[in-house]
C-alpha cells in the first residue's frame, strides 16, 4: 500500500498532473489500497491538481456512479477523504431508489464521525448535462423521501447544524478512474475551494 501511495504522490507531483497514468495506476489497484492512497491526499492543494487534472477526462453520469442494473435500494459505499482541516474521513452511501433505473436518481447520506452533531447530510444524485463543472452532482438541496433499512432518519438539510454545512449545496463529481472519483462543492452557484475524494468499493 505504501508504493501506492507514494507512485500516486508523485504523479500528482509533476508540473502538469497527466490523468492518464493517474487513472491507469488507480484502476491496478484492489479497493483497499486505492482507499489508502486516496486518503493520503491530504489538504486542499494536492486535491485541487486532481480536480484540474481530471477536467481532461470524459464527462461522467449517474450511471457511471452507480450502474442502472444495480438491484434498487442495496447500498454502494463509497469510501472518502476530504479537503478540510480535520474530520477529512468518510463514508457516501449510495443506493438505487425503489424505481432503480427509471429515475436516473441515486439516495444517499454521508457517514462520519460528525453525523451526530451536523446529521447525515442526505442527497439526491443526479445528472447535470449543463453544468461546466462536471455531468452528475450530489444535490443537498433534494432529500430522498426515505433511505434504505438501517440508514438514519431523513432530515432536512436546512435545520440545526445542517444548515451550516449542507443548506444549498451541490457537490459537482468527476471521474479519475474506473471506481474512484473527485468532487468540487459549491454554494449558491459557487466553487468554494473544498474538494473530495471517493473510491467506489467493488460491485
Amino acid at each position: 500500500m505504501a508504493d501506492a501511495t507514494k507512485r500516486l504522490l508523485e504523479l500528482l507531483g509533476t508540473d502538469r498532473p497527466d490523468p492518464a497514468p493517474i487513472a491507469d495506476h488507480l484502476d491496478g489497484l484492489g479497493t483497499a489500497e486505492a482507499v489508502a492512497a486516496a486518503r493520503a491526499l491530504s489538504g486542499r492543494r494536492l486535491q485541487k491538481r486532481l480536480w484540474t487534472a481530471s477536467a481532461a477526462n470524459p464527462r461522467i453520469t449517474t450511471a457511471d456512479l452507480v450502474p442502472p442494473d444495480y438491484a434498487p435500494m442495496r447500498p454502494v459505499v463509497f469510501h472518502g477523504k476530504n479537503s478540510l482541516p480535520l474530520f477529512t474521513e468518510f463514508e457516501k452511501i449510495c443506493c438505487r431508489p425503489p424505481n432503480g433505473a427509471d429515475s436516473g436518481e441515486l439516495w444517499g447520506y454521508n457517514e462520519g464521525p460528525t453525523r451526530s452533531w451536523i446529521g447525515p447530510g442526505y442527497y439526491i444524485t443526479h445528472d447535470s448535462p449543463e453544468a461546466e463543472l462536471g455531468g452528475t452532482v450530489f444535490d443537498y438541496t433534494r432529500i430522498p423521501e426515505r433511505g434504505c433499512q438501517g440508514w438514519p432518519e431523513p432530515r432536512p438539510n436546512e435545520q440545526g447544524v445542517s444548515r451550516l454545512v449542507y443548506s444549498g449545496m451541490l457537490d459537482y463529481m468527476r471521474r479519475v478512474a474506473g471506481n474512484v472519483f473527485i468532487g468540487s462543492a459549491t454554494k449558491k452557484g459557487r466553487e468554494i475551494d473544498s474538494y473530495f475524494v471517493l473510491v467506489r468499493e467493488s460491485i
